[in-house]
């Protein structure tokens, strides 16, 4: 007999989650997802999501659980798939193995499930709790859902600023306004993203590699918005899988020469300033799979961000150092009145040694 005990569900939920996190910054265009298989005895199977291509959480669970399985309780937390993929659907197996109950956290808004995972376990005589821990969940997956929902990637603007809000000096020196602590910080959020974006301005004058070398983790994809494609061919960033923006028309040789190393090109319309469009960027990130962006570019990119509304979080280092006059974060960003000012709520505050790392998200992206 199947017993639901709320606590004992929570609980076990709680576990799936912390699984599917094993999965941060690997599993795009996929969702996190992480399994837990419980009988009478306890826990007889578990697993998570590894990346594209490998088997879903559902699947390694049952077969670490085996016999066991027939007449236990699966935790999940994303709707069982049902359709045929990279690999086989999760819903049919986990009716064929004999699972009594299935507890998700929430339904797969993805259009080819979308419920019909749901449909087919209860038309099987299998029991389905749906909607355990959905505000966390929701979390999560918060990159794949804006994808799957709003049709582009969330987006986290990420700066080291001094105490007086700049992130340069008027010279535009910047190296280095954060602290060693900080900038292993940021390599782990690189870590966790899709996507890296710089503007070209940041290329020709830092020259950045946009990889992960501060601590152990894999590199995002470089993206650059470059509206005359002046990204020379020499730089760092230039290497296979980086994605270039630009706008205006450019010469075939330098086409070529990018494409040769690597490089995808897209051309998009040009904005009012010649920029290439966000919106149109970020759903073109969107189309090629990619879940999350972090932002690392200069004042007047991040400031193009905020002025277009086109951000969900924000990960602010902030040092222990006054600058003076400088290049403030918000770039070109022209605000009138402290009612319009940009707000954001706080999510969590750390000390790095000395500097201060602040998350926050946008309020309204938490209930798009």
């Amino acid at each position: 007999m199947v017993t639901c005990d709320p606590k004992v569900d929570a609980y076990y939920m709680g576990a799936a989650l912390s699984l599917a996190l094993r999965g941060t910054g690997r599993v795009s265009p996929n969702p996190m997802v992480g399994c837990v298989i419980v009988g009478p005895e306890g826990v007889v199977g578990w697993g998570f999501h590894e990346g594209p291509g490998e088997p879903h959480a559902e699947a390694v669970a049952l077969d670490r659980a085996g016999e066991k399985a027939r007449g236990a309780t699966l935790y999940v937390n994303l709707e069982p798939c049902c359709h045929q993929g990279r690999t086989p659907p999760c819903a049919p197996r986990i009716i064929k193995t004999g699972i009594a109950r299935v507890v998700a956290g929430m339904a797969d808004p993805d259009p080819r499930v979308s419920c019909r995972g749901f449909g087919m376990l209860r038309e099987a005589g299998v029991k389905v709790t749906e909607g355990l821990l959905l505000q966390r969940c929701r979390e999560m997956n918060r990159g794949f859902l804006s994808r799957i929902e709003r049709g582009r990637p969330w987006v986290t603007l990420k700066g080291a600023v001094t105490l007086d809000g700049n992130m340069a000096m008027a010279s535009g020196e910047s190296r280095w306004i954060s602290n060693a602590f900080s900038r292993v910080r940021s390599h782990m959020l690189r870590d966790s993203n899709d996507a890296v974006v710089v503007g070209v301005g940041t290329v020709i004058s830092d020259d950045p590699e946009l990889t992960v070398r501060d601590t152990t983790g894999r590199d995002p994809v470089a993206v650059v918005l470059d509206p005359s494609l002046r990204t020379p061919q020499w730089a760092r960033i230039v290497r296979r899988g980086t994605i270039i923006f630009f706008s205006r028309s450019a010469r075939k040789e330098k086409l070529e020469q990018l494409e040769q190393r690597g490089c995808t090109l897209f051309r998009v319309p040009a904005d009012m300033e010649g920029r290439p469009q966000l919106e149109l960027v970020l759903q073109r990130l969107a189309e090629v799979g990619v879940n999350s962006v972090l932002v690392e570019g200069g004042p007047n990119i991040l400031g193009s961000f905020m002025t277009l509304g086109l951000f969900d979080s924000v990960a602010l280092f902030v040092s222990t150092r006054f600058s003076g006059r400088g290049q403030g974060i918000g770039g070109g960003l022209a605000i009138g009145r402290l009612a319009d000012s940009i707000g954001i709520r706080t999510v969590r505050v750390r000390n790095l040694e000395g500097d201060l790392w602040l998350e926050g998200v946008k309020p309204c992206s938490q209930v798009w």
